[in-house]
């Protein structure tokens, strides 16, 4: 608990710096969005950067996971410094990505430095690895109970690491202690009213689980497929990320609009009352996020996916006939928990977001957006769970052994 305590105010520390950097790039380029024009020649030098320090580092949360399940060397203490930086310019320059990965990727090699400074045992080291997470997701959102439930989800499919939760919660609870007394305010997110569960609800919710799960699924296939693609056709980093920073450049004179460049933050609250907002949004995020993270830029992919999540949530709700707050609100939680496998942890940080009262109707949406999405996940590191099938297992495969 000690440790725990000690990863989390380090972690809490790092999101805290992490979080105002972004929220003065954001203000500066919303004052300056010529400044847009340049994200390819940041691309160059942000590549060039990574080529020459980063290669030891180039993994990032897929490294951090290795590491926890393979006790791998010490995570390069330069992995810090260099993904806010990246990450800052990033969204300087108008790229699409969110901040989650990096800042469980601080928390991470700063807990992985304490635990080679102290010389602890491999297991120790491994949970603190764990809380480092917890630690830094926990901190740079708010939530800290999701943020220790994160840490211990995220690293096996179908399987919770519960050694470690103690430690991932106390590092959760410091970090966003520490965050908020150094005067990080977090978004304020709607409370949802009460919807009465029944039986035609649960229909609607299921039915918007599916969506979560294609969106999820859209979102993961299209990432990894144009990350490879360009990785084949243009080995260099940098010339990947000019390309990729002269596409988004593109896309945002197609779109004329300026909301899905970021993190998006204003359009994901847009989503919980305006109907007015176009029903392809999340389409259009969607393609803006898988370009910038395929070409090499830095970031993560919560906040996106959440924008994603929201918008198709809102246009569910629409068609459903359901409160358009309550379908923004388990769709921002359901694509993401299906796109890292994570459905039970999002469902906590929906309760910590937006109140106790979605937590049935979020339960419902996420678990079958993360049963429908199978073994895809953003996270190429994420381990499954060994089951009598030899991997986690699929509803339909349970089913017809049981009538075997």
């Amino acid at each position: 608990m000690v440790l725990g305590a000690l990863v989390g105010v380090v972690a809490g520390g790092a999101s805290t710096v992490l979080l105002l950097l972004l929220d003065a790039a954001t203000h500066a380029r919303d004052a300056h969005l010529e400044i847009v024009y340049a994200l390819p020649l940041a691309g160059i030098a942000l590549g060039f950067a990574y080529e020459r320090w980063g290669v030891s580092i180039k993994g990032g949360s897929d490294l951090v996971l290795d590491t926890v399940h393979e006790a791998r060397p010490q995570i390069p203490l330069r992995l810090a410094p260099m993904v806010l930086a990246g990450t800052v310019l990033t969204h300087l320059f108008g790229g699409s990505a969110g901040r989650e990965g990096t800042a469980v990727q601080m928390g991470a090699s700063l807990a992985d430095a304490i635990s080679h400074r102290l010389r602890l045992t491999p297991e120790l080291r491994r949970l603190l690895l764990v809380a480092g997470m917890a630690g830094g997701f926990g901190s740079v959102f708010g939530t800290p109970f999701a943020g220790a439930v994160f840490g211990v989800e995220v690293l096996a499919i179908g399987r919770l690491e519960l050694r470690a939760l103690m430690p991932a919660f106390v590092a959760a609870v410091a970090g966003d202690f520490t965050s908020r007394q150094l005067g990080i305010v977090h978004t304020p997110y709607p409370q949802l009213a009460h919807v009465p569960v029944t039986l035609l609800l649960l229909a609607k919710l299921v039915l918007i689980g599916i969506t979560m799960a294609l969106a999820a699924i859209a979102f993961i296939e299209l990432t990894h497929r144009l990350k490879a693609l360009l990785q084949t056709w243009l080995p260099r980093l940098p010339v990947r990320m000019f390309v990729g920073g002269v596409v988004v450049v593109m896309m945002w004179q197609l779109v004329g609009d300026s909301d899905y460049l970021g993190l998006g933050v204003p359009t994901i609250l847009r989503a919980f009352h305006d109907p007015s907002l176009p029903s392809w949004a999340f389409a259009a995020k969607m393609a803006f996020t898988a370009v910038t993270l395929a070409a090499g830029f830095l970031g993560g992919e919560v906040t996106p996916l959440f924008f994603v999540g929201a918008a198709l949530g809102a246009v569910m709700a629409r068609l459903t006939g359901l409160p358009i707050e309550l379908g923004a609100g388990v769709g921002l939680a359901a694509v993401f928990g299906a796109a890292a496998n994570a459905s039970l942890a999002l469902s906590i940080m929906a309760a910590e977001l937006m109140g106790l009262r979605v937590l049935p109707h979020v339960l419902v949406v996420t678990a079958v957006a993360f049963l429908l999405a199978g073994h895809r996940g953003i996270y190429a590191a994420q381990r499954v769970a060994r089951t009598k099938y030899g991997r986690r297992v699929d509803p339909l495969e349970a089913l017809r052994d049981y009538r075997r």
